[in-house]
């Protein structure tokens, strides 16, 4: 189950703050390893330290949970926190959104860009401003009837049959769709999830996310608290790598809950 070894991308401020705090309360909930990483710039002979001194102060926020604390010198922070994720054997990817943005949204800097087009691991988002709940109320996947989107809902089925918490299934009808084909759709992937793992047949619900753009599609969906939204990488993804599609990155700057993206063929 994806957070068996979860990597923080840490840096000073909001964004480094709630990406740690995540982290953290995934590892709570899974039992994983933690690591926290900070990527710093080349050529400067103090950035080294400073990166050291700045997560010795961050682990404050651990309550002595035990953690590696890992420095990386790069030119980009996604590109850094890949290669740390991949010599540790990192699973999970944990970054927050930049300063300035949306309070509530994700914001997708350079690092997360980065990552969101290429890395080798499951990467989840942060949105601005994010206080970790204290549960996990629902796993929700963002299903489109290909490949990529079962594996997704397999994956999603089993953490949430091992969290016991439900599992949510969405499908965005957007301008002309054919809504009663994007239902069967999701009977299929309602049968698929319950075939994956020991769920009881009301913990397992799909909805049909209705609007004009993708915006307006997830705001009438009702979200809890406690949500995580997953999503599949695009048909376009590398085996083994996550690649975010036009659409599903529209859905993950709109969603409002943190955003876990799969490599694809994660299994």
């Amino acid at each position: 189950m994806i957070g068996e070894h979860v990597l923080a991308g840490y840096a000073p401020g909001a964004g480094g703050r709630e990406a740690l705090d995540l982290a953290r309360a995934i590892v709570g909930l899974t039992g994983g390893r933690l690591s926290v990483a900070t990527v710093h710039p080349p050529g400067l002979p103090a950035a080294e330290g400073e990166a050291r001194a700045a997560l010795e102060q961050a682990t404050g926020r651990l309550d002595g949970l035990p953690v590696d604390l890992l420095v990386q010198e790069g030119r980009g922070v996604g590109r850094g926190l890949t290669l740390l994720a991949s010599r540790a054997g990192a699973d999970l990817i944990v970054v927050g959104s930049p300063e300035g943005g949306a309070r509530g949204r994700i914001g997708v800097g350079s690092a997360a860009d980065h990552l969101l087009h290429s890395a080798t691991e499951a990467v989840m988002l942060a949105p601005s401003g994010y206080t970790v709940p204290e549960e996990l109320d629902r796993i929700t996947v963002m299903y489109v009837r290909r490949p990529q989107c079962d594996d997704a809902v397999i994956r999603a089925a089993r953490a949430a049959e091992f969290l016991d918490v439900p599992l949510r299934l969405v499908t965005l009808s957007l301008g002309d769709a054919h809504p009663e084909r994007l239902r069967d759709d999701l009977a299929l992937a309602i049968r698929l999830a319950l075939d994956s793992a020991e769920l009881l047949p009301e913990d397992v619900s799909a909805e049909l996310a209705e609007g004009d753009d993708v915006a307006a599609a997830l705001e009438d969906l009702d979200w809890a608290e406690g949500e995580v939204l997953v999503c599949a990488s695009s048909e376009d993804a590398s085996a083994h790598r996550v690649f975010l599609g036009e659409v599903a990155l529209k859905v993950l700057r709109a969603a409002p809950c943190p955003v876990t993206v799969l490599p694809r063929g994660y299994f």
